[in-house]
């Protein structure tokens, strides 16, 4: 029996283990028929023009970040073979969907009305079926959600998420997102400390900071972090 053989009949190959490797989307290429046209669209968004590198054979690209965000979108010039508008479903997350729906219409954009699914996977339909007008009941994390195009039909959708799952939390965090976790922090140890015991605010902050992490409201992680610093009565 080789050696190859041998080893695949007495079970899995051992060795040392290897740390995962960070590996983290960069970019998202969308395609369009007009450089120009969609450049103008994008910054009336209001998300930062990275880059606009033209070459001598006809390559384009341009970049642009929304705000806060670790991911960028490209598009340009001899990028794609993908039809102009056929980029749909591309994710964007707030906190407020109806605040991000308000910034948009008073830059001229045309967004739909905040709505919720009805039926499963209807935030995807582009005639809109399944829709249900207004958030989510209670604003339920993850079900509320807003849509508008670019100029090729290119479809984005804006999801409010309030509280994430278990494991899906604050890792890998951007400067943006660091600092609006870092403020809400400050606020409820704002609230706790006038008749919280004699502590380091740092215990409270990194108890509250990994009970959001692992999916915890606020509130709760309030409550997860006041146990902490006081233990179980």
């Amino acid at each position: 029996m080789s050696t190859l053989n041998a080893s695949l009949s007495s079970g899995p190959i051992s060795g040392p283990s290897v740390e995962k490797m960070a590996v983290k989307l960069e970019v998202v290429v969308i395609p369009v028929a007009d450089v120009d046209r969609s450049k103008e669209f994008y910054t009336k968004l209001g998300w930062r023009l990275d880059a606009d590198f033209p070459f001598n054979n006809g390559f384009r690209i341009v970049q642009f970040t929304p705000p806060g965000s670790g991911c960028s979108v490209q598009f340009g010039s001899k990028i794609t073979s993908a039809a102009p508008g056929s980029a749909q479903g591309l994710y964007l997350i707030v906190s407020d969907v109806e605040a991000a729906r308000k910034d948009l219409v008073a830059r001229g954009v045309e967004v739909s009305e905040v709505f919720h699914p009805g039926t499963p996977g209807a935030q995807f339909q582009i005639g809109g079926s399944g829709r249900v007008s207004g958030p989510a009941p209670e604003h339920a994390t993850y079900n509320s959600f807003a849509t508008f195009r670019d100029p090729d039909g290119n479809g984005w959708l804006f999801q409010e998420i309030t509280t994430r799952l278990p494991g899906r939390g604050f890792s890998n965090l951007d400067v943006a997102t660091l600092a609006e976790l870092l403020q809400e922090t400050e606020k409820h140890h704002g609230e706790y400390e006038p008749t919280a015991p004699k502590h380091h605010w740092w215990d409270w902050y990194s108890a509250y900071i990994v009970a959001r992490e692992n999916g915890r409201t606020p509130e709760e992680a309030a409550r997860d972090a006041k146990i902490h610093v006081e233990g179980a009565r």
